[in-house]
């Protein structure tokens, strides 16, 4: 959005139609902006409406249908289903039958208009420089993140009315005129939602002592007239619940994302646990407040805010999963010195506020402590360790630019369609990258097995019949050498065993490692072949949705053995371990083959010794005898996989041109050739300077590594760029 700051402005008679041009721009991307907003609104609108009436607004009916606890003449607690203070109870029981009359569109729309202003406020509170153009801009982007993510998601769908709290906060701090006003309405939250108190010691420390006062006191006459209206419930809640611990479900639930529920989950109860729990929460409200207070007065107090309100959901006993907006705010700080690093805090946090935790982090025992309280590590970080930049720090405002390679030329005139994508030559975020990679593959698994209804003997009339189809026009072509290569396999024990193995174990590991290399090694390469690795299994997911088709193995009548999992009980065929987890019925086109294809080719083309080209290609080899050995795929299949795979390196070649050249360099013995004299750096920004990366060392010219290794993490903006060789050298 900063960039939008530095769009216009020439002047003269052609300033002015640049001026009008960018202005058009800008509307056209507002417009585009704001129709994202509303069809994300009908989109939440009829997800709720469309609920059967028993399942949706479920928390609200609670509250106050006719059986609702705020009907009752007993306590609000008596069973446990009420999670708001007394406060919340004494403003809602009159509110009961506007409410009751609000089950449908009334509560859904108002609560679309909260998110609304919410967001508006949000980006009218960026930190300076930033004017109200880019606010425009910036209000759409947030209301859209909002809708998407889970707390607000949740707060449609149960009836929640935890949008308010962070509302009347944002307007406290950003919105209304007078100390005494602010104070009012940040004492009110904290009155709704009792951690908000935690931005008293905020405005105190920051010099709103009228506003820190006028909100301790504004909770406690909140507090105190509801302990008046309410005594023994307020009694229930303050003192036998203390604070709300224990109401609205189990402590331990994973929706609990507060450091009271990660230690319950631990194993840890009693005393023990409740000591920890407060010495931990001490150290991160004392951390985290002094860091608030330093972001505040350094000019950042949207800022400010997300962090205190991170150490509210840290610290508090129970953070249900729709009390959590504080972390998606949070992502407003800037992370990271170089502008490829800009990225890794924002995107962190959007996945994690917006998809499950079962996506972000794989089904692995070792790793179930962070899946179960992602959310919560991303509270704490941001509370705690983020290194957020100051706005005195150089790098805030111009971070150190991107390394991009000259740009080659292309066959044809419009090629590369995104050239930025193509010519960059240093390393991305790893991080960036490992969560990227495992939020596509979770993406890619959902899909894949959604392709069939979401259960595999729910495709399994359309995949057997595609099947006979396939087997139709292998016989015609006379390639149909499935039932011949699985028996004489089978026959083999030492053969039938070493191509099981190879089937089950290469398939992510040999691809991985490719990765791997690449990104140490070559980095204008990783992304070359990241892409093409990329876009080749998006064009595979249309294949499995679009021909549902059973393997050799799930064929009745065949008569193909499933070496892997063994022979199959065609009236309930057992897929192993995964049965109910992928899509059996996912074989057109084989990604076994097509990724083993895919390291193949790039180890053909960047290994820099003949022979290591040749094992890269052993690899698809093997892999094609192994899915048909093991009766996994069809021989087309192997022919599909192919095809995706070169259309997955065309769809790269025209979006993001030929792969960057290696940049030559004199290295004595070792070099290529001479390197040419330093040229202007192209407009995409400046490249590095010649000689060896100071990073990673010089490259090593005598085995052909490459010469495009990563920008170096202090490169000064500005620096001179080194030219390409005329010819590209080999490998």
């Amino acid at each position: 959005m900063a960039n939008v700051e530095h769009g216009g402005g020439a002047g003269g008679a052609f300033g002015t139609g640049a001026a009008e041009s960018a202005k058009a721009r800008l509307r056209t991307i507002r417009v585009g902006l704001w129709l994202i907003v509303a069809i994300l609104a009908v989109r939440q609108v009829a997800v709720v409406l469309s609920t059967p009436r028993g399942d949706r607004l479920t928390d609200l009916e609670t509250w106050v249908g006719p059986e609702g606890v705020l009907h009752v003449k007993g306590s609000l607690y008596d069973s446990t289903q009420f999670t708001g203070t007394p406060f919340g109870g004494l403003v809602l029981k009159p509110l009961t039958r506007a409410a009751e009359q609000a089950l449908g569109w009334g509560w859904t729309f108002g609560t679309l208009s909260l998110v609304v202003v919410l967001g508006a406020v949000a980006a009218r509170a960026l930190p300076p420089p930033v004017s109200r153009r880019t606010a425009l801009l910036a209000a759409p982007v947030a209301i859209s993140l909002l809708m998407l993510s889970l707390p607000v998601r949740n707060a449609l769908y149960l009836g929640q009315t935890s949008i308010i709290p962070v509302l009347l906060v944002l307007l406290g701090c950003f919105t209304v005129r007078g100390e005494r006003a602010s104070g009012v309405l940040i004492g009110l939250a904290a009155a709704l939602q009792p951690t908000v108190l935690l931005f008293a010691p905020l405005l105190w420390f920051t010099g709103r002592r009228r506003a820190a006062v006028s909100g301790a006191l504004t909770f406690a006459a909140g507090t105190a007239l509801a302990w008046a209206a309410m005594p023994h419930d307020s009694h229930t809640y303050w003192v036998h619940h203390l604070g709300g611990a224990g109401l609205g479900g189990d402590a331990d639930g994973l929706a609990n994302q507060s450091l009271h529920g990660a230690l319950l989950r631990l194993g840890l109860n009693g005393p023990l646990e409740i000591g920890l729990f407060l010495l931990l929460g001490a150290a991160v409200a004392v951390l985290g407040l002094r860091r608030a207070v330093r972001y505040a007065e350094d000019g950042q107090l949207l800022l400010a805010v997300a962090v205190t309100g991170c150490v509210a959901v840290a610290v508090s006993p129970t953070s249900w999963q729709h009390q959590l907006l504080w972390v998606l705010l949070a992502l407003v700080g800037r992370v990271g010195r170089r502008a490829s690093d800009r990225a890794m805090w924002p995107v962190a946090v959007v996945l994690v506020m917006t998809l499950p935790a079962k996506m972000m982090l794989p089904n692995m025992a070792a790793l179930h402590l962070l899946r179960d309280n992602v959310v919560l590590i991303a509270a704490l970080a941001a509370a705690t360790v983020v290194p957020f930049l100051s706005r005195t720090s150089e790098h805030y405002g111009a971070p150190i630019p991107t390394d991009y390679a000259e740009a080659v030329p292309a066959r044809w005139k419009r090629v590369p369609l995104l050239p930025f994508l193509g010519r960059v030559r240093s390393r991305p975020n790893l991080l960036l990258e490992l969560l990227l990679i495992r939020v596509g593959y979770a993406a890619y698994q959902q899909v894949r097995l959604a392709a069939t209804g979401g259960t595999n003997a729910g495709g399994r009339p359309t995949a057997e019949h595609h099947g006979a189809q396939i087997l139709s026009i292998e016989r015609f072509l006379h390639i149909d050498i499935e039932h011949w290569a699985n028996h004489a396999v089978f026959k083999v024990g030492w053969l039938r065993d070493f191509f099981d193995f190879y089937y089950e174990s290469f398939h992510f590991v040999v691809p991985l490692t490719v990765l791997a290399v690449l990104y140490i090694r070559r980095p204008g390469d990783y992304r070359w072949a990241r892409s093409a690795l990329g876009f080749a299994t998006l064009l595979a997911l249309v294949g499995f949705w679009l021909y549902p088709l059973a393997p050799p193995r799930l064929m009745p009548g065949l008569g193909v053995i499933d070496t892997v999992h063994g022979v199959q009980d065609f009236s309930k065929p057992d897929y192993g371990t995964l049965t109910a987890l992928t899509n059996q019925y996912a074989a057109m086109p084989s990604l076994h083959f097509g990724w083993s294809l895919w390291c193949g080719l790039v180890i053909a083309i960047l290994a820099p010794r003949w022979w290591m080209k040749a094992l890269g290609l052993l690899h698809p080899l093997f892999t094609v005898s192994a899915i048909v050995a093991t009766g996994n795929h069809w021989v087309l299949d192997a022919v599909g996989g192919a095809a995706v795979v070169a259309a997955g390196f065309g769809v790269t070649h025209v979006l993001q041109g030929p792969r960057p050249r290696p940049v030559a360099r004199s290295l004595g013995t070792g070099a290529r050739g001479p390197v040419p004299a330093p040229r202007e750096a192209p407009a995409g920004g400046p490249t590095e300077p010649s000689g060896g990366d100071p990073a990673h060392g010089p490259a090593d010219g005598a085995d052909g590594a490459d010469g495009a290794d990563g920008a170096p993490a202090d490169r000064p903006a500005g620096g001179r760029a080194e030219g390409s060789p005329a010819g590209r050298p080999s490998g």
